[in-house]
This record gives C-alpha cells, sequence and structure tokens, in this order.
C-alpha cells in the first residue's frame, strides 16, 4: 500500500457524521486513498451534535485507517429554509412519519455546490457521498450526480468525479461493513436531547431498525432509553 501523498487517489468525503458517511471516510482511508473529510454547517438544529459526534468517531479509527483532520465549511440556510422545521427544531418528523418527511431541499445541491468549489481550490479531484440503495429523492440518483459532476467541472475548470461507493448497499450492509469501527460513536439523530441520540424521531427509529436488523449490538445512548 503507498504512504498518502505517494500515488495515492485523493478523496473528498462529504461527512454528516451518521452511519453512513462514517464507515465511507473509514472504507476508503482503509483503501490507501488520502482522505478528506468534510463537514458543512447550514445552521441546522442537530449540527452541534452531529459534529462533536463526528470529531469522536474520527479520532477512534484504526492507526491504518486514519483521514485527514476534519474540515467544516460554513454555508447558512435559514435564509433559505425560514421557518423549516430542520431550522426552527418544532415538530421534527417523529417515529411513524414516512421516508419523505425529513427530505431537506436541495441537500445535496448545497453540499455539492460548496464542496467543488473547495476541492478545486485544495487539489481534490474525486468528491464521495454515502448515499446509499433505494434512496427515494430527486437529488441521490446517478443523473444528478453524474449532471453536477459535469456542471462544477465545466464551471470550475478542472475535472471533478462525483462518486457513490454505497449507492448498490443497503444500510444493513454499511453497518456490517463498518462492525468494527467505533459505529455507537456516529450520529442519526434530528432532534437531539443534551448531545445525544432523541430515541423518538425519524431517524432514530431508522438508526434502531437498521442495527435490529443486522444483529449487530446497537450501543448507542438513546435518551428514552
Amino acid at each position: 500500500m503507498s504512504a498518502p501523498g505517494e500515488g495515492a487517489r485523493r478523496v473528498a468525503v462529504l461527512a454528516s457524521g451518521g452511519v453512513d458517511s462514517a464507515v465511507l471516510v473509514a472504507d476508503q482511508s482503509c483503501q490507501g486513498q488520502v482522505v478528506q473529510p468534510i463537514y458543512i454547517r447550514f445552521g441546522l438544529a442537530w449540527e452541534r451534535a452531529e459534529e462533536e459526534h463526528l470529531r469522536r468517531f474520527l479520532g477512534s479509527l484504526p492507526a491504518d485507517c486514519q483521514a485527514l483532520p476534519l474540515v467544516a465549511l460554513e454555508f447558512p440556510v435559514a435564509d433559505v429554509y425560514g421557518s423549516h422545521w430542520s431550522v426552527s427544531g418544532d415538530e421534527v418528523p417523529d417515529e411513524d412519519t414516512p421516508d419523505s418527511a425529513v427530505y431537506l431541499p436541495g441537500r445535496n445541491l448545497l453540499l455539492l455546490a460548496k464542496s467543488s468549489v473547495w476541492c478545486a481550490l485544495n487539489d481534490f479531484g474525486v468528491v464521495a457521498l454515502g448515499t446509499l440503495k433505494g434512496n427515494p429523492f430527486a437529488d441521490s440518483g446517478a443523473d444528478f450526480f453524474n449532471g453536477i459532476a459535469s456542471l462544477a467541472s465545466l464551471a470550475l475548470g478542472r475535472p471533478l468525479a462525483v462518486l457513490t461507493p454505497f449507492a448498490g448497499s443497503t444500510k444493513i450492509e454499511v453497518l456490517e461493513r463498518g462492525r468494527h469501527l467505533a459505529l455507537e460513536l456516529t450520529f442519526s439523530c434530528i432532534d437531539p436531547q443534551e448531545g445525544e441520540h432523541c430515541g423518538r424521531c425519524n431517524k432514530c427509529a431508522e438508526r434502531r431498525q437498521a442495527f435490529a436488523a443486522s444483529g449487530l449490538a446497537d450501543r448507542t445512548a438513546y435518551a428514552d432509553s
């Protein structure tokens, strides 16, 4: 395996702190890539707890799977989202809501708009996301990712690839892939209580169901437990 910087591919990973992107950071790092985790602060209600968990998770990575120090970029959306629940923290979708309830308008468009410029200015030709199989949203399909990669390459005057290495995988398969990692340090909650998972929101329910289906022990600290 090449040492970082000696011919290794340079990959920026958009890391939210959730299981999928956290495992993606570890997976790419363990393959010998130079991996730059990027966290984008939109000003959403759960971000402080999410970023803290992400930093702890990155600090727990095995010695042979180290990523570069986290880069955090500011991209506030309150002026666009207005009173949307993700900003206000009011009427957060609970465990009985469908996936569509947690849609964040243009999230991947916003993530890639900011990160693609950063990549161009910092010599990263690849940006990766932890998008999973069956993601129902319009900005999570191959047409969108291919299109924005082409547009960003044109706008920035240099090639940029947008990759989704887990697009053929389910969350259960990603959990299995990361079973050797400190998955309890990942964060999936949209209504954190004192910095921990609430246990009652849509994303906490999804997390609990995935762990149960995978057969892996769920060591997550839930506020309702």
